[in-house]
């Protein structure tokens, strides 16, 4: 019997797709040339150097920032969550959540939202009478009632305290996981983005300088077969001795302050 011929399977269009962009300041070109496509669904990680354009680039997707050239395509239904929660101090949770939001059941989705980021309980809670690490649930479920196709993370777990941190990363896998936004993330820590990345992009100066696939099984820990070869490289091409105890990414290592392997803990 003859196997039945499989019809080709269509190309699936990027949720995200740069050609040859630039943003600049005055003479400086922050991006320069830029080319760079996301999958729908994909979870990718941006390092850099501070000054290498990252957050340029995160803000010219979120529609914030225009661009002076090339071609920027990312989707309509796009939200970002930026190292500060940015919440009205003066509206309760879920009013914070609400914030732009002009559909009838606009409460509901709400309510919805916080209890996925685990703030059922916190509805009408104050911004002042919440922690860091709850402010920032407050506002990655402002961003998650909108259903974004594109979710943008700018740092948004920097300031948080150690432990805070890891249960973030926790959240933001099963939030990714059972709403598939292609997903954007910038950050200075390593570990976090080997962590959370399905590909984590270099840049400098504006450019790609390298990308690197994270084909690490889930959940994830640094003890795991290939976390510290990828480890060590994006060292290298950001310039730190893998061995230097201020490496970048060691400051917001929860289990240097523990004494802790971070295999304790997976992601």
């Amino acid at each position: 019997m003859n196997a039945r011929l499989q019809p080709p399977q269509a190309p699936v269009e990027a949720a995200v797709s740069l050609r040859n962009v630039v943003r600049q300041f005055g003479d400086r070109r922050v991006i320069d040339g830029l080319d760079l496509d996301i999958a729908p669904g994909e979870f990718v990680a941006l390092l850099g150097a501070s000054g290498s354009g990252k957050t340029t680039l995160l803000r010219s997707l979120a529609g914030l920032d225009p661009i002076e050239g090339g071609q920027l395509r990312a989707p309509e239904a796009r939200s970002a969550v930026f190292q500060e929660p940015r919440l009205m101090p003066w509206k309760a949770a879920w009013k914070n959540v609400t914030l732009g939001l002009r559909q009838p059941d606009a409460k509901a989705r709400a309510v919805q939202a916080l209890t996925e980021v685990g703030l059922a309980h916190r509805l009408e809670a104050f911004p002042a009478t919440l922690s860091g690490g709850e402010s920032q649930r407050v506002a990655l479920a402002r961003s998650l009632v909108r259903e974004p196709k594109l979710l943008l993370l700018d740092e948004p777990f920097a300031a948080l305290d150690a432990l805070t941190r890891i249960r973030m990363h926790r959240l933001i896998i099963d939030l990714w996981r059972a709403h598939t936004p292609a997903v954007l993330l910038v950050t200075h820590d390593v570990d976090e983005a080997i962590l959370l990345a399905d590909r984590i992009i270099v840049l400098d100066q504006g450019r790609i300088a390298e990308q690197i696939q994270v084909n690490l099984a889930r959940p994830r820990d640094n003890g795991q077969a290939g976390f510290n070869g990828i480890r060590v490289r994006l060292l290298e091409l950001l310039g730190v001795e893998h061995d230097d105890p201020h490496a970048i990414g060691n400051d917001h290592n929860p289990f240097l302050y523990l004494g802790y392997p971070l295999s304790a803990i997976a992601i």
